[in-house]
């Protein structure tokens, strides 16, 4: 039985499946036609680089370098984890003339390592620390895939959408914050042909559960009756209490929210208002729902008269907005992993939702930072901001500034349509 998720079937000749592939390339690029013979997860990957309007014969630019790259790489959450990473994957690296890469979840490239010879190949396509590798950008590769659809990906030779990328093979897998689940970037290993071996998927995905369990033990103790709350990009909040981390029903995560932004409590008239845009709700509604979020959280925490959680509360979306207001916008841009609570419609959550998105994007456009916009722009959530791609196509030069205004002509048609 063939696993689709690897790139080279056990007893396939690598050179024969190469031609292959090339022909398939360039099919789809001349017709837009898939051949059967292309993994579905490569095809979807060609689909959404062509979407992108990315050029199959381009490189990538390099978005951070020198003093900017270094400072960045070292405040990362990933940095923490390069010792456990290297240890484990230097002698797989060296012995096989691979390269280990490791880069942000907005696909930039924060460690590039391996022989020099194999480096020095890499920088002829701009494989280099600070280039961004993501999908929107290079077309389809392992990092950049793997942090699309969120699990492990091999890629092939002639799978990659890029022509100058065709000479190599990577497999890279997403790595996960253990405490909220959100992706903090992806570890990758790049190389020739023998990459392609069931054991180099399987290898880069135990890698990143490695790195995963380290970061969990690293991780400071929440303080003494603290709450830790993140709610960014996901409809399931994660509440971590005592060191237990609960997931929360939509409508609990409407409510934790709420209750986070009001401190000193709020009313249950008005937080029934805030939370339900059908006027026909009821107080007993309201009140069922805090009593299985009380019988959840304990009634120590949650408390009544008014409503309110007993303890301090870290939430995520406070910290994007403390950034903001110490000046950092490189900060809240990191930290910013998502809208809050995206498919609530509670009026208070949608209020608070529009407000920090419009934050973050007006501070992005008055700063015009190519690097930043690009993390906005080619994020789920940012691929339709036209005013985001106007300041980014405005600020970038060459053939990237062309990709970037065919972005903003696109935008613009669907919006007007």
């Amino acid at each position: 039985m063939s696993d689709a998720w690897v790139a080279l079937q056990p007893g396939t000749d690598p050179v024969a499946r190469i031609a292959e592939l090339r022909r398939a390339h360039d099919a789809y690029l001349t017709a837009g036609r898939v051949g059967r013979r292309v993994r579905p997860v490569v095809a979807d990957s060609w689909r959404r680089s062509a979407r992108a309007r990315v050029s199959p014969e381009s490189t990538v630019g390099v978005e951070l370098a020198d003093d900017d790259l270094v400072a960045y790489r070292e405040n990362h959450p990933l940095a923490r984890v390069m010792p456990l990473v290297r240890e484990l994957t230097g002698a797989y690296a060296w012995d096989g003339d691979h390269l280990l890469a490791v880069c942000d979840a907005s696909g930039k490239l924060l460690w590039v390592e391996g022989p020099p010879a194999t480096r020095r190949r890499a920088r002829a396509m701009n494989f280099v620390p600070g280039a961004r590798w993501s999908e929107a950008v290079a077309g389809t590769n392992a990092p950049g895939t793997a942090l699309t659809v969120g699990r492990p990906v091999q890629v092939f030779a002639a799978e990659h959408y890029c022509r100058p990328v065709h000479p190599w093979t990577c497999a890279a897998a997403p790595v996960r914050d253990p405490a909220t689940g959100r992706v903090l970037g992806a570890v990758d290993i790049t190389g020739g042909d023998r990459l392609a071996h069931p054991h180099s998927l399987a290898f880069v995905a135990a890698v990143a559960r490695a790195a995963e369990h380290q970061l969990a033990l690293l991780a400071p103790a929440p303080p003494a009756g603290g709450v830790r709350l993140s709610a960014l990009g996901q409809d399931e909040a994660r509440l971590v209490v005592d060191g237990r981390t609960l997931r929360l029903t939509r409508r609990h995560s409407e409510i934790a929210v709420l209750l986070a932004c009001r401190p000193d409590g709020i009313g249950g008239e008005e937080l029934l208002t805030e939370l339900y845009e059908d006027e026909s709700v009821t107080p007993v509604t309201l009140r069922a729902e805090l009593s299985r979020l009380r019988g959840l959280l304990g009634g120590e925490l949650l408390r009544s008269r008014p409503y309110r959680l007993a303890a301090r509360v870290d939430a995520d979306f406070t910290a994007v907005a403390r950034w903001l207001a110490s000046g950092s916008l490189t900060g809240a841009v990191g930290a910013y992993t998502g809208p809050l609570l995206p498919g609530s419609r509670a009026p208070a959550v949608v209020r608070l939702r529009r407000r920090l998105s419009d934050q973050v994007r007006s501070a992005l456009i008055a700063r015009a930072d190519p690097g930043l916009l690009g993390d906005w722009a080619y994020s789920p959530w940012g691929e339709d901001d036209l005013m985001v791609w106007q300041t980014l196509a405005s600020v970038l030069d060459g053939s990237r500034r062309a990709a970037a205004l065919a972005r903003v002509r696109e935008i613009d048609r669907w919006q007007r349509s």
